[in-house]
């Protein structure tokens, strides 16, 4: 090995480093920032390294694409707000996994003489699952973003036609690694993956694009690490290993954490038209209660304990740092507040937390839902801005609805729930709310950002 190649390898471990600890840091809320920190600058040692590589000719293009990447890029960091986050995560998963396509067709279209059926194996995976992630996650990216519809689009035989696709792409890619030299097959099943993503994603609905956009994070990486072994990238081999085990690691978590499986979540086709209220305990009186901002602000003031419930509406509304001026005005009043977190609210993991992190809301303030459920029975006001399902009790009551099971936050077990809503319409899972007609429920209906705002003026004159 020469000294040039040493260098490379030395590089590239550092950086290889620089992610495993980054994924680390990501997983405490008070270390996330210098997380990414820590990732971005891995990122850019790997980038260095590569541009050693001594099969470089052409340092032009390279430039022309490291300024293309650049201008792109940073706009997409600095300006998108945190509403379109998701989308904007899951439309770099497909730039991802396209880049690991293109090199994986430049591979196989400009290798000298026979493919060896161990880098034809590799190659196959690579595209496979890169343009499968490709159509995917630009599909996940609409439905997020609603130019697609976000309920689910399902004919008869679906499920069949989608396995049997799946299972013909398997089967060119067994033939591609018996026989590297049949093109015609080889961009036949590049063809077959990014219609095989289209199909995967049409049938499932809003509510589980999180859980999509993580498994196909997962997939982004998979095929990463197999362009990493096509070409012998040490770090491709790592970071994509790293990406693929922590983005299926993440689905795994989130499906548990609404008591679904990988199957239903694909297959399931989850979120439809809201039915009529089903019978159970909250439901008996189906009145709607309103309360002025007024009534609201005292209510909240006068308590001992008030637990903030964020939801997606928060998210809409941008209404994180207006929630961080009642809390402290509340707190000067000698109330205590906390904030109760699910791990599918809103519409990608950690969701709710990066909002409350850029109000500069306290880390110790925010509290898991296994950490704070028992907390509801003694609090005074929970205040729900903008959840749904994550807190409805037809969860644990109704074993008719789609989402029985789920856990949810116990919100209903508060001795007072003032709701900020725009309206009464469902949330993603397209089912009424107990929550909403229980006796201890106050509905407070407007933007959440306008309601909260009138919140705190009423609580500063009191």
């Amino acid at each position: 090995m020469n000294v040039r190649e040493l260098i490379i390898q030395a590089i590239y471990l550092a950086s290889s480093v620089l992610f495993i600890l980054g994924l680390k840091s990501l997983s405490r809320a008070d270390k996330a920032r210098l997380g990414m920190q820590q990732a971005a600058l891995g990122m850019v040692l790997a980038i260095v390294g590569t541009l050693f590589n001594h099969e470089i000719i052409r340092f032009d293009l390279i430039a022309v694409a490291l300024i293309l990447g650049t201008v792109i890029g940073y706009p997409l960091g600095m300006f998108v707000p945190m509403t379109a986050m998701p989308q904007r995560i899951a439309i770099s998963h497909m730039f991802g996994a396209l880049a690991a396509t293109l090199v994986g067709i430049a591979e196989y279209h400009g290798h000298t003489g026979p493919v060896p059926r161990s880098t034809m194996a590799a190659l196959g995976f690579e595209v496979l699952f890169g343009a499968l992630t490709v159509t995917g996650s630009f599909m996940a990216f609409g439905k997020l973003q609603e130019f697609i519809t976000g309920k689910p689009v399902t004919y008869r035989g679906q499920n069949t036609v989608n396995i049997s696709l799946f299972g013909l792409a398997v089967l060119m890619f067994v033939w591609l690694v018996a026989r590297p030299e049949s093109s015609v097959v080889f961009f036949a099943m590049i063809g077959l993956a990014l219609l095989l993503g289209v199909f995967m994603v049409l049938p499932i609905g809003g509510a589980d694009m999180p859980v999509v956009v993580s498994l196909l994070n997962s997939y982004a990486g998979l095929a990463s690490a197999a362009t990493g072994f096509a070409i012998q990238n040490n770090v491709l081999i790592i970071c994509g290993a790293l990406d693929g085990a922590s983005g299926l690691l993440l689905s795994v978590l989130m499906s548990k954490a609404m008591n679904r499986s990988f199957g239903n979540v694909l297959f399931g086709a989850f979120g439809s038209a809201a039915p009529a209220l089903a019978a159970g305990p909250g439901a008996k009186d189906l009145t709607v209660r309103s309360v002025t901002a007024e009534d609201a602000a005292i209510q909240m003031a006068y308590a001992g304990q008030v637990i903030v419930v964020p939801g997606y509406g928060m998210a809409v509304a941008q209404a994180q740092h207006v929630v961080r001026e009642l809390a402290d005005l509340l707190e000067k009043k000698g109330v205590t507040v906390k904030y109760a977190i699910h791990p599918v609210a809103g519409r990608m993991p950690g969701h709710m937390n990066v909002l409350l992190a850029e109000a500069n809301v306290p880390y110790d303030r925010l509290y898991d839902m296994e950490e704070i459920n028992s907390e509801f029975e003694r609090t005074d006001v929970a205040l729900v801005i903008g959840a749904n399902d994550v807190v409805n009790p037809a969860a644990r009551s109704d074993p008719q609805s789609p989402i029985y099971g789920m856990p949810i936050l116990d919100v209903d077990k508060s001795k007072g729930v003032i709701v900020l809503k725009r309206s009464m319409n469902p949330g993603f899972a397209g089912i009424e709310n107990h929550l909403f007609y229980g006796p201890n429920t106050s509905m407070l209906f407007g933007d959440a950002k306008s309601s909260l705002t009138r919140l705190v003026t009423e609580v500063k004159a009191l």
